[in-house]
């Protein structure tokens, strides 16, 4: 058994031959798929649900306030020095509609911190509510894949807070910036693959989108954002760092220990990798 961080050797497989369980420290398992971990018959489990959710929560209601309250605007202004009062249009959050896209973990953070601040909050998940399930701490309607499009066209924030998978690979593509509301808010703290960046070029180029904060983007290990995006003051691109905090809460290890108890003793683990399922 292995216990790992990032990044990790892309032919641990082969390395390890004996290998019979890895646990990442990472929440996601989008890191993996250029591994030869991905598919074999190594038990692989992560630390989803177990990270610096709280963290992550704050940095996205923090990139919503950002543009909401127009502080994009006093950096444009810094820089052509002088002030531009009319150019100020901050909106007010409470009564606003927020709409979580996966509400795990970090989604549920999120969802509670938005309706701390009156926002009503809707969301999707993988699965939808099921009869007599609870709606989690501050969502009004909690829905399925399938209910995005239903969502998007009232709501004034958006946060991506789900798994990068093969179903939401470009989920926010073309025809999804089409439906979302004008003017509207989108963070990204999930997986840059999970937004196709020339749509959302255009619909910035098509004023649809009043800011747009991303702490993740495609290639971010390998490259800076592009520049077509990073170089637009409607957009907000920080290097992955919406985890990061002062208060480390990540339970990766402790998550990973109850894990060896149950491996020692004969009993499922959790969050082990479907890989068909990609999380």
């Amino acid at each position: 058994m292995i216990l790992g961080g990032w990044p990790f050797p892309l032919d641990l497989r082969a390395r390890a031959p004996k290998l019979k369980w890895f646990h990442q420290r990472p929440a996601g398992a989008s890191n993996l798929l250029i591994g030869d971990l991905w598919g074999s018959d190594v038990a692989v489990t992560t630390s989803r649900g177990a990270g610096n959710t709280l963290a992550m929560a704050e940095y996205a209601v923090a990139g919503i306030l950002h543009f909401a309250k127009g502080l994009d605007r006093a950096l444009t202004d810094r820089a052509a020095g002088k002030f531009d009062h009319r150019a100020y249009r901050p909106l007010m959050i409470e009564g606003k509609t927020a709409c979580v896209v996966g509400a795990g973990g970090i989604g549920l953070d999120v969802g509670r911190l938005c309706a701390a601040l009156g926002m009503r909050v809707v969301g999707t998940r993988r699965t939808p509510l099921q009869p007599g399930e609870p709606l989690p701490s501050g969502f009004s309607e909690l829905g399925g894949p399938a209910d995005l499009d239903r969502f998007l066209p009232d709501s004034d924030f958006v946060a991506i807070c789900c798994q990068w998978t093969p179903e939401t690979t470009r989920l926010f593509d073309k025809d999804r910036f089409a439906l979302m509301k004008k003017g509207s808010i989108l963070v990204n703290v999930a997986r840059g693959e999970i937004v196709d960046e020339d749509a959302l070029a255009e619909a910035l180029d098509q004023g649809r989108l009043r800011g747009v904060v991303l702490d993740v983007y495609v290639g971010e290990f390998e490259h800076l954002p592009p520049a077509r995006l990073w170089s637009d003051p409607r957009v907000l691109i920080t290097p992955h760092i919406s985890g990061a905090s002062d208060d480390e809460r990540h339970r990766g290890v402790d998550l990973f220990c109850d894990n060896l108890r149950a491996y020692l003793a004969g009993r499922p683990l959790h969050n082990v990798i479907d890989w068909d399922r990609g999380y």
